[in-house]
């Protein structure tokens, strides 16, 4: 396990990412104290899992996945409104 100094580390990043891709543990200190540590991803990274909360979110129901220019992604909100927004607003100003 390294550790280095801030303005070390930005001076020379190709350099420890290198140290980290070969299995290097780096310590990022700030004033003497360790503020960060670099290391390389674990097997289950993050993005496995938010995969895996997406899955699971989508198996209950609660979301579509899909692309965003996929209009059948897209399912309208269980919310209902009470009143339209126009009402609302003329409520509000007092145009009733």
């Amino acid at each position: 396990m390294k550790s280095v100094a801030v303005k070390e580390l930005k001076n020379r990043l190709s350099s420890y990412l290198r140290e980290v891709r070969g299995g290097e543990v780096v310590l990022v200190t700030d004033r003497g104290n360790v503020i960060a540590e670099l290391r390389r991803p674990s097997s289950g990274n993050l993005l496995n899992a938010h995969d895996r909360i997406l899955e699971r979110l989508s198996a209950e129901g609660i979301l579509s996945v899909g692309l965003p220019q996929d209009v059948r992604a897209w399912r309208p909100s269980p919310l209902r409104r009470a009143r339209e927004s126009a009402d609302l607003l003329n409520a509000e100003r007092g145009d009733r």
